[in-house]
């Protein structure tokens, strides 16, 4: 790598498990110069989704996210972006609520669309953050 190019650390790309037990051939989240992009996020705890609506689905992936971003020294603060992917469009409302008590008091830019999930979930969530080095 030359000089000129930012330094890029990669977390979680030895031992990510999904569904099943199903090795996941990408990294939770990679940093470079200052940027963190973290991978979607569903609702898992231990490689399975766990049960429960669209409220307790959000707060799991919500805390997956925060996981990941203080495993690499930031916080909700530092979120740029956030992506999400909702199974139904009628969870939106409940989705707004349980987003609001993470991301309220620095709300990051966003996009929420509907579409049908790989895992079988109703919502995941990716961000974009930003910390200066």
């Amino acid at each position: 790598m030359s000089s000129n190019n930012p330094e890029i650390q990669r977390y979680g790309v030895a031992g990510g498990t999904g569904t099943g037990g199903q090795h996941l051939p990408f990294a939770r989240a990679v940093q470079a110069d200052g940027w963190l992009y973290v991978s979607g996020q569903v609702p898992m705890v231990n490689g399975e989704v766990i049960d429960g609506g669209i409220v307790a689905q959000t707060h799991q992936a919500i805390r997956n996210l925060l996981a990941i971003l203080t495993e690499a020294g930031y916080g909700p603060e530092h979120v740029v972006r956030c992506g999400v992917w909702l199974d139904d469009a009628r969870d939106f409302m409940s989705f707004n609520r349980v987003f609001q008590e993470y991301f309220g008091a620095n709300p990051p830019a966003r996009a929420c669309v509907v579409s049908s999930m790989v895992v079988d979930c109703k919502v995941e969530i990716d961000c974009v953050a930003y910390r200066k080095e």
